[in-house]
């Protein structure tokens, strides 16, 4: 398949709408119908209905699989043209807002740094697209386990450090003086549903067998200070890396002692970096 065809497709489905279509990607409307009809006759079916302009079936299953397709095609672009070019002076980091640890602010350069706090499944996609020299993905695993990401792109991960995860409770809560918590024992507890921000209530399902922690409030954010006032405020519970659970105001931070789950950070880039961002990600992964 044409990849311009197949991205003209993906526009015109988005919108609904040719003319639309047409204006975002400069063609003209005439073009647009062209590139789509000139898809539907290379794949034999027909992709979208005219009126209203909405997929087909088979234009639902082409969807499927053009947005990978698409990302994978500008990943290899931005990768050749990163390895033709000269070594920038600067670096772009991606991070979720949980791998933003201390000791990753510390050991960023005094100059030249443009950091993107970004929802966490978005990082790899940013490092395979080059909008992102080096990525800091994060989640919960068994100590010393892998994190699964996405396969966006040929990409290099390496582990970044583990730190033990913590419970972050209201201070008056009737189980903030325990000594540790069963991870378990909370499943039937109000949560707080922020992916992108805390850690996100699937992994804690998934180490719970697959059920339980039902939401309480979706916050739909990256900012660490809102999910954690809403913890102080009795939202409900979240789960955070200890360095970030601990010490903050209104709140008590109880260790979760099963099962064995660790707080893990994972760097991912292209390649080999260069300059500035491999001099990061040395201090990072040393």
């Amino acid at each position: 398949m044409d990849p311009h065809l197949l991205r003209t497709y993906v526009t015109v489905a988005r919108l609904a709408s040719f003319s639309e279509a047409a204006r975002e990607l400069g063609y003209t409307q005439s073009a647009v119908s062209q590139h789509i009809q000139a898809l539907e006759l290379d794949l034999g079916a027909p992709l979208l209905t005219r009126r209203p302009v909405a997929p087909t079936a088979a234009g639902e299953r082409l969807l499927e699989h053009a947005g990978p397709l698409l990302l994978r095609l500008d990943a290899a672009r931005a990768d050749v043209v990163r390895m033709a070019s000269a070594p920038e002076h600067g670096l772009t980091l991606a991070a979720a807002p949980t791998a933003l640890a201390a000791r990753v602010l510390a050991a960023l350069p005094a100059a030249g740094v443009t950091l993107r706090v970004l929802a966490r499944d978005a990082i790899p996609a940013a490092v395979a697209t080059g909008t992102a020299d080096l990525g800091l993905v994060d989640g919960l695993a068994a100590p010393s386990d892998p994190l699964r990401l996405p396969d966006v792109a040929p990409l290099t991960t390496r582990g970044a450090g583990e730190e033990p995860v913590c419970v972050l409770l209201p201070a008056g809560h009737p189980l903030a003086r325990r000594p540790g918590l069963r991870l378990g024992d909370l499943a039937d507890a109000r949560w707080l549903d922020a992916p992108d921000a805390g850690l996100p209530l699937a992994h804690l399902r998934a180490a719970n067998g697959g059920h339980g922690f039902r939401t309480a409030l979706h916050y739909d954010g990256t900012d660490l200070h809102t999910l954690t006032s809403l913890a102080a405020a009795g939202r409900g519970l979240t789960l955070l890396p200890r360095s970030m659970a601990t010490g903050v105001a209104g709140t008590a931070a109880v260790p979760v002692t099963e099962p064995r789950v660790v707080h893990r950070t994972e760097l991912v880039h292209t390649g080999a970096p260069r300059g500035a961002a491999a001099r990061l990600a040395d201090v990072l992964t040393g």
